[in-house]
């Protein structure tokens, strides 16, 4: 659904407001912005089915933008503002934008890309004068800010984080629905959850990635209002829920952990009362960070198990998770299916490649190869998690399969021995990973980011390493420990283990290279 219907019946209220500045704008305002650009990229040549990317920091043009494109009919790419110039145009290119928009707070890595990108590429950059690009704010503004006479449904057009080798593209065909219909997302939000015109929306994470971008245009569609955070920090996000009276989010694991680890008398100083719904979901969350924030925060924690592919979701409440720890639930679109690596259906409580089937039908966009490797024989399709499925139903997810170390021929699922490693005090981030071994061809190491640098040394791997020993067996605790001063995760989340794992393998064969 889009804001146009909003923008009378409710002009003033607020549709957007932005954390930490402040900056306020109305659903009437919100929606002379999108008629502006839409009548600008339609001048600019572009029709329906092209595409548009772009890379925005958290700020209102993020969601202008998607809406202006959603409006007359384009696929819309929204990039990660963490890319270097050759990542940027990978995604740009492949995705065959013929328009791409930035900020002048990206100013550096957009000129840098430019000289990749097609000469005939329509480039345009808010906030900045860049040869090569232009300005979209000041085009913008003189255009009409009535609707166009011939309004189209576009859609999203996600490339996953590439943390296993380059970004895949989702693409699918475009809405055949009238423009401006109530989907089946829709639908979804509104009864599983309770999103309504009278809702606010909390948005702590870049909107770049899939979920908060989808959520967030979700809520403004239906009329609520949108608090986004232009970065994550975790007091804040408690003050704006109790500012603004937040009553929906969604988080990552990652938040929940920084939240969790707030002095008592720093989460005590605000009311998050009015919270109906935090959903998490994007990584795995530790068990012991979940059970502290259903303490916390009770039955408003709900989480699903999804992906960009849309081939199947499962989902968990609070109650149900208690009741079955670790779990992400029951599926509630399409079937779970979990497989051997022949692909031979496993019965219950047997570890394997999950599948599903039933599910929405996806391609990565120019690469078969890709979409033939997630994709089941009999046509279910998968996000390349392994786990398992309990007598009653209830996934458990294990690990992603290419990142499970097989050291002396025993599997060893690094997300669990992450989970225990994260609980203690002294680790601000961790991430587990095999490394060259003579004898057992691969070893387990963690990776460590702690709460105080100066306490990094022999006695504190010593320490994180016996406190692992004394909740899992030995074969899943590392034998080493390394310090490093920030762990390369992306804002959703997601580990770059690609990037971790790469010099402790350089020169050496690996299953994962």
């Amino acid at each position: 659904m889009h804001p146009l219907r909003h923008a009378t019946a409710t002009p003033e209220k607020p549709a957007i407001i932005m954390g930490q500045s402040g900056e306020t704008i109305s659903f009437a305002a919100l929606d002379a912005k999108i008629n502006r650009l839409a009548h600008l990229l339609r001048a600019a040549g572009l029709r329906r089915g092209d595409c548009i990317a772009y890379m925005i920091e958290n700020r209102p043009l993020v969601i202008e933008l998607a809406f202006a494109a959603a409006r007359i009919g384009l696929f819309y790419v929204p990039v990660s503002t963490r890319l270097k110039s050759d990542e940027l145009a990978y995604i740009v290119t492949n995705s065959e934008a013929k328009a791409f928009v930035t900020t002048a707070a990206l100013e550096a890595v957009a000129a840098a890309t430019r000289p990749l990108l097609p000469r005939d590429l329509l480039c345009f950059i808010a906030g900045a004068a860049l040869e090569g690009f232009r300005d979209i704010e000041g085009e913008a503004a003189r255009q009409p800010d009535s609707p166009i006479p011939d309004p189209a449904e576009g859609s999203a057009f996600f490339y996953s984080s590439g943390s296993t080798g380059r970004p895949k593209g989702v693409k699918r065909p475009l809405p055949a629905e009238p423009f401006d219909s109530v989907t089946a997302f829709d639908q979804r939000v509104r009864g599983a959850y309770g999103f309504t015109q009278d809702m606010v929306y909390l948005s702590p994470a870049p909107l770049y990635h899939a979920a908060p971008l989808t959520f967030s245009m979700a809520a403004i569609g239906f009329g609520g209002t949108l608090v986004v955070m232009e970065k994550y920090d975790a007091e804040l996000a408690l003050a704006l829920i109790e500012r603004h009276r937040v009553t929906h989010s969604q988080w990552v694991p990652t938040m929940f952990a920084r939240l969790v680890k707030l002095e008592p008398e720093i989460r005590e100083k605000y009311d998050v009362s009015s919270l109906k719904l935090a959903i998490h979901a994007a990584a795995p969350c530790p068990p012991d960070v979940k059970r502290q924030m259903i303490d916390w925060w009770g039955d408003a924690i709900v989480e699903y198990y999804s992906g960009t592919e849309g081939v199947g979701m499962c989902l968990v409440t609070a109650k149900d998770w208690l009741a079955h720890p670790g779990t992400v639930g029951k599926a509630v679109s399409g079937e779970i299916h979990i497989c051997d690596d022949d692909g031979n259906e496993l019965p219950r409580g047997q570890t394997g490649l999950v599948y599903f089937g039933g599910g929405m039908e996806f391609d990565y966009h120019g690469d078969p190869e890709k979409t033939s490797a997630a994709k089941h024989k009999n046509g279910w399709g998968t996000f390349g998690d392994v786990g398992y499925q309990d007598s009653e139903g209830y996934l458990y997810l294990t690990d992603r399969k290419d990142f499970m170390i097989i050291s002396g021929g025993v599997n060893i699922y690094p997300a669990e021995t992450e989970s225990v490693l994260i609980t203690h005090q002294a680790v601000t981030d961790v991430a587990v990973i095999g490394v060259p071994n003579e004898d057992f061809g691969e070893e387990v190491k963690a990776i460590v980011q702690p709460a105080d640098w100066q306490a990094r040394g022999p006695a504190l791997a010593e320490e994180l390493i016996n406190y692992c020993r004394e909740r899992l067996a030995d074969v899943k605790c590392p034998r080493t420990v390394d310090f490093v001063e920030e762990l390369p995760r992306l804002p959703t989340g997601k580990l770059q283990k690609k990037l971790i794992r790469a010099p402790y393998w350089e020169g050496r064969a690996s299953q994962l290279a």
